[in-house]
């Protein structure tokens, strides 16, 4: 990865990381501040949109992470599986927030079902790329066995020479 697109990726990062911190300090002082009408669950919505978000953040950092590994030449090892392993898992969690969201917001869909089956087929398609990830993962655990064999391939030809 060349440095223009690892400056162009970092940047990118920390625009997203502060726009999701900003949005969750207005979705705190909102809940404080401006109590639900009763209409709509918004204290429901505000609390689950702040857990989502952290599962942006979280995913944000780790990428970060990789990122900074790439740089240096060091992503193909075990190190890397920590990351990967937590990007999955806020994926996870992510499919999980949305789901929260598709049933709060399915009382107020008795009219128009379908639009709770829109949200939770979204759901399914997030779970989809944690499975897309998960299956990235298996790719670098094969490419780190390959990188280690290689490395006893080298040590044992030095030892012939």
């Amino acid at each position: 990865m060349g440095k223009v697109a690892v400056h162009a990726l970092r940047v990118v990062l920390a625009v997203v990381f502060v726009g999701t911190v900003l949005v969750q300090a207005l979705m705190v002082w909102a809940m404080f501040t401006k109590p639900d009408d009763g209409s709509l669950p918004l204290t429901q919505f505000r609390i689950v949109t702040i857990i989502g978000l952290i599962t942006v953040e979280v995913t944000l950092f780790c990428v970060w992470r990789l990122v900074a590994m790439v740089r240096r030449g060091t992503v193909f090892s075990h190190a890397a599986f920590r990351y990967v392993d937590v990007v999955i898992g806020a994926i996870v969690a992510a499919a999980l927030v949305w789901f929260a969201v598709t049933i709060i917001n399915a009382p107020g869909q008795r009219d128009d079902p379908g639009v709770s089956v829109i949200m939770a087929g979204i759901g399914l398609a997030i779970l989809g790329v944690a499975l897309i990830v998960f299956v990235l993962r298996q790719l670098l655990a094969k490419a780190v066995a390959r990188d280690v064999e290689a490395s006893q391939l080298r040590a044992e030809l030095d030892e012939v020479i």
